[in-house]
């Protein structure tokens, strides 16, 4: 499984988490950028104000997974297994990580985390 991830790259929780990802991916699965690079929100088929919500997973076929499921997408082809994706589709797993998800999303800029993608490279977003 091998695919895209979509970050906001003016948060500094999510360029961490970005980082880890592509540390973690040994065998060049999964390409990173940010949703603030120019033609993104067209690229992916989706408005600018749901790209800006969420992070993106967008695989190899042309799925597109959001939020949750797009990091458990995301995992999962850093890894190598599905595993991160076939939890996340338990009975109630789902609805826990979604809600996690939604309180992670909406306080990341209050998380630690590290210099933020785009300040580090302007000229990609």
């Amino acid at each position: 499984m091998n695919g895209t991830l979509i970050f906001d790259g003016k948060c500094g929780m999510c360029t961490r988490s970005r980082d880890l990802v592509v540390r973690m991916d040994r065998h060049g699965r999964v390409a990173a950028v940010p949703l603030q690079r120019p033609g993104t929100a067209e690229w992916l088929g989706v408005t600018p104000q749901a790209l800006a919500e969420s992070a993106w997973w967008l695989d190899a076929s042309g799925e597109l997974y959001r939020g949750a499921e797009a990091v458990n997408a995301t995992l999962s082809a850093a890894i190598g297994s599905r595993l991160p994706l076939m939890v996340y589709r338990l009975p109630g797993i789902r609805q826990i990580q979604d809600a996690v998800y939604r309180w992670v999303s909406t306080h990341r800029h209050r998380l630690p985390g590290t210099t933020p993608y785009c300040r580090s490279h302007p000229t990609e977003c």
